[in-house]
Protein backbone atom coordinates (compact mmCIF):
# COMPACT_ATOMS: atom_id res chain seq x y z
CA UNK A 1 0.00 0.00 0.00
CA UNK A 2 3.15 2.08 0.88
CA UNK A 3 4.12 1.84 -3.24
CA UNK A 4 0.70 2.39 -4.31
CA UNK A 5 0.48 5.77 -1.68
CA UNK A 6 3.77 6.82 -2.92
CA UNK A 7 2.94 6.97 -6.58
CA UNK A 8 -0.59 8.73 -6.13
CA UNK A 9 1.49 11.32 -4.24
CA UNK A 10 3.72 11.92 -6.71
CA UNK A 11 1.45 11.86 -9.73
CA UNK A 12 -1.64 13.40 -8.39
CA UNK A 13 0.23 16.24 -6.19
CA UNK A 14 3.47 17.22 -8.35
CA UNK A 15 4.92 19.36 -5.55
CA UNK A 16 5.68 16.16 -3.91
CA UNK A 17 7.48 14.85 -6.13
CA UNK A 18 9.88 18.36 -6.97
CA UNK A 19 10.20 18.17 -2.79
CA UNK A 20 11.58 14.33 -3.23
CA UNK A 21 9.26 13.68 -0.06
CA UNK A 22 9.89 9.68 0.45
CA UNK A 23 7.53 7.70 2.78
CA UNK A 24 9.80 5.71 4.71
CA UNK A 25 7.73 3.73 6.95
CA UNK A 26 4.54 2.71 8.30
CA UNK A 27 3.55 1.04 11.14
CA UNK A 28 0.77 0.59 13.45
CA UNK A 29 1.97 3.61 15.18
CA UNK A 30 3.08 6.18 12.52
CA UNK A 31 3.74 7.60 9.29
CA UNK A 32 7.79 8.28 8.67
CA UNK A 33 8.10 10.67 5.69
CA UNK A 34 11.06 12.59 4.34
CA UNK A 35 12.02 15.11 2.37
CA UNK A 36 15.84 16.50 1.49
CA UNK A 37 17.30 19.21 2.87
CA UNK A 38 19.07 20.29 -0.33
CA UNK A 39 15.84 20.53 -2.38
CA UNK A 40 13.79 22.13 0.54
CA UNK A 41 16.43 24.87 1.60
CA UNK A 42 16.11 28.60 2.15
CA UNK A 43 18.33 31.61 2.29
CA UNK A 44 19.41 30.73 5.41
CA UNK A 45 20.50 27.10 5.17
CA UNK A 46 18.07 25.70 6.69
CA UNK A 47 14.48 23.84 5.34
CA UNK A 48 12.19 26.19 4.11
CA UNK A 49 9.00 26.96 6.26
CA UNK A 50 6.78 26.28 3.36
CA UNK A 51 8.10 22.60 3.00
CA UNK A 52 8.01 22.05 6.52
CA UNK A 53 4.04 23.20 6.35
CA UNK A 54 3.92 21.16 3.23
CA UNK A 55 5.44 17.18 4.59
CA UNK A 56 3.00 18.08 7.51
CA UNK A 57 0.26 18.68 5.43
CA UNK A 58 0.88 15.49 3.28
CA UNK A 59 2.04 13.83 5.86
CA UNK A 60 -1.42 13.59 7.60
CA UNK A 61 -3.36 13.55 4.62
CA UNK A 62 -1.21 10.67 3.62
CA UNK A 63 -2.12 8.99 7.28
CA UNK A 64 -5.92 9.78 6.46
CA UNK A 65 -5.94 7.88 3.06
CA UNK A 66 -4.05 5.05 4.76
CA UNK A 67 -6.72 5.01 7.51
CA UNK A 68 -9.53 4.81 5.06
CA UNK A 69 -7.97 2.28 3.03
CA UNK A 70 -7.75 -0.02 5.96
CA UNK A 71 -11.53 0.76 6.47
CA UNK A 72 -12.49 -0.62 3.34
CA UNK A 73 -13.14 3.15 2.21
CA UNK A 74 -12.06 3.69 -1.26
CA UNK A 75 -12.43 7.64 -0.68
CA UNK A 76 -10.93 10.54 -3.17
CA UNK A 77 -12.05 13.38 -0.81
CA UNK A 78 -9.62 13.68 2.06
CA UNK A 79 -9.25 17.24 2.13
CA UNK A 80 -7.38 19.56 5.60
CA UNK A 81 -10.04 21.91 6.50
CA UNK A 82 -8.21 23.79 9.72
CA UNK A 83 -4.27 23.30 10.55
CA UNK A 84 -1.46 24.97 12.64
CA UNK A 85 2.07 24.32 12.50
CA UNK A 86 4.18 25.98 15.26
CA UNK A 87 7.91 26.18 14.20
CA UNK A 88 10.18 25.42 17.56
CA UNK A 89 13.38 25.72 15.99
CA UNK A 90 15.69 25.54 12.73
CA UNK A 91 15.86 21.90 10.71
CA UNK A 92 19.45 22.10 9.36
CA UNK A 93 19.19 18.35 8.39
CA UNK A 94 17.42 16.40 5.84
CA UNK A 95 13.49 16.19 6.80
CA UNK A 96 11.90 13.38 8.43
CA UNK A 97 8.28 13.86 9.79
CA UNK A 98 6.80 11.17 12.24
CA UNK A 99 2.61 11.19 11.52
CA UNK A 100 1.23 9.36 14.75
CA UNK A 101 -2.10 8.05 13.91
CA UNK A 102 -4.76 8.16 16.23
CA UNK A 103 -6.36 6.25 18.61
CA UNK A 104 -8.41 2.87 18.14
CA UNK A 105 -11.46 4.80 19.43
CA UNK A 106 -10.74 8.09 17.44
CA UNK A 107 -10.46 5.51 14.60
CA UNK A 108 -13.87 3.77 15.41
CA UNK A 109 -15.80 6.91 15.45
CA UNK A 110 -14.67 8.00 11.94
CA UNK A 111 -15.52 4.48 10.62
CA UNK A 112 -19.22 4.81 12.04
CA UNK A 113 -19.18 8.48 10.94
CA UNK A 114 -18.36 8.03 7.29
CA UNK A 115 -20.61 4.52 7.50
CA UNK A 116 -23.95 6.19 8.71
CA UNK A 117 -23.40 9.91 7.84
CA UNK A 118 -20.36 9.35 4.20
CA UNK A 119 -18.66 11.80 5.90
CA UNK A 120 -16.32 12.21 8.96
CA UNK A 121 -13.49 14.48 10.42
CA UNK A 122 -10.14 13.33 12.21
CA UNK A 123 -7.12 15.05 13.78
CA UNK A 124 -4.16 14.41 13.05
CA UNK A 125 -0.43 15.38 14.59
CA UNK A 126 2.69 15.37 13.11
CA UNK A 127 5.83 16.58 14.07
CA UNK A 128 9.17 16.96 12.50
CA UNK A 129 11.93 16.28 14.59
CA UNK A 130 15.79 16.62 14.60
CA UNK A 131 18.12 15.04 16.64
CA UNK A 132 15.76 14.18 18.90
CA UNK A 133 14.27 17.45 19.24
CA UNK A 134 11.14 18.73 18.00
CA UNK A 135 11.29 21.47 15.79
CA UNK A 136 7.54 21.54 14.07
CA UNK A 137 4.56 20.35 15.78
CA UNK A 138 1.37 20.40 13.43
CA UNK A 139 -2.29 19.89 14.09
CA UNK A 140 -4.23 19.54 11.34
CA UNK A 141 -8.21 18.47 11.04
CA UNK A 142 -9.06 16.31 8.13
CA UNK A 143 -12.61 15.26 6.08
CA UNK A 144 -13.22 12.28 4.49
CA UNK A 145 -16.70 11.86 2.24
CA UNK A 146 -17.35 8.93 0.65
Amino acid sequence: MITLLQNKLHNEIPLTKQMQLHIKQYNSNELVTTAPLTININDKGTAFGGSLSTITIISSWSLCWLISQELGFDSNNIVVIKNENSYLKPVTKDIVCYTTKPSNNAIQILKEKLENKGSASITIKSKIIEDNEVCVEFDGVYVIKL
